[in-house]
């Protein structure tokens, strides 16, 4: 597993760097699309680090720093003509499929990173910290609330036609099978499972790539092209 414990951005450097890629990339590039929610989630943790809503805020910054590192690596190695870890490859193979709509590339993005990001994050941010997952619990679930808050506000942005059509529409019934709190709740069992794991490197790494697998699947499903 890829360690980060020698690289310590903080949240205004990661933030700036969201920016930078909401400005450079084209609107409807769906990695765009991803970017934009997950600006604001992170400008969201910001602020309420600032105004001290988080119980511990260095693990709060650790954690959320952490979880955004993962994502940008993900960009740099597209970037550089390297592959992503697989959770993350559907979003950049189909970013600019014209039969996939936008609140899927949403969804897709946050799938791979919550899915398969967070539960790392947990670990990298354990280690740095030197404590035990438990330790970082609250600022799990607050991170968690706030991105769970953020999707139903992106359903609703993003859903495309009238309200009475929506039953009818195909995106309504594949995005139906997701959940982002049910992602959640098995990312914290993924990130207590890979810390149980750690002096095992060999089953932590399988782990860690069936994780990621499983995860690009999911996303792979979500990023279907529909008809309009």
């Amino acid at each position: 597993m890829a360690q980060l414990e020698h690289f310590s951005p903080s949240v205004d450097t990661v933030v700036a760097r969201m920016r930078a890629l909401d400005e450079s990339l084209p609107a409807g590039d769906g990695v765009a699309v991803f970017n934009r929610v997950y600006l604001a989630v992170t400008e969201e943790v910001e602020r309420r680090l600032d105004a001290g809503q988080f119980p511990d805020s260095r693990a709060a910054t650790a954690l959320d720093v952490r979880f955004a590192q993962r994502y940008l690596d993900a960009v740099d190695a597209v970037a550089d003509d390297r592959r992503p870890p697989a959770c993350w490859r559907p979003l950049f193979q189909l970013r600019r499929h014209p039969g996939v709509r936008p609140l899927q590339f949403a969804l897709a993005g946050i799938n791979a990173h919550i899915g398969h990001d967070l539960a790392l994050a947990v670990v990298d941010a354990c280690r740095t910290l030197r404590c035990e997952p438990a330790e970082l619990e609250d600022e799990f679930d607050r991170v968690g609330e706030l991105l769970v808050s953020l999707e139903e506000r992106i359903r609703e942005d993003l859903m495309p036609g009238p309200d009475l059509l929506q039953i009818a529409d195909p995106l309504t019934h594949l995005l139906g099978s997701w959940s982002l709190e049910r992602a959640r709740d098995a990312t914290w069992s993924a990130a207590r499972a890979l810390w149980a794991l750690r002096r095992f490197e060999d089953v932590a790494e399988e782990f860690t790539e069936r994780l990621d697998a499983a995860v690009g699947f999911a996303g792979r499903m979500l990023l279907t092209p529909l008809p309009y």
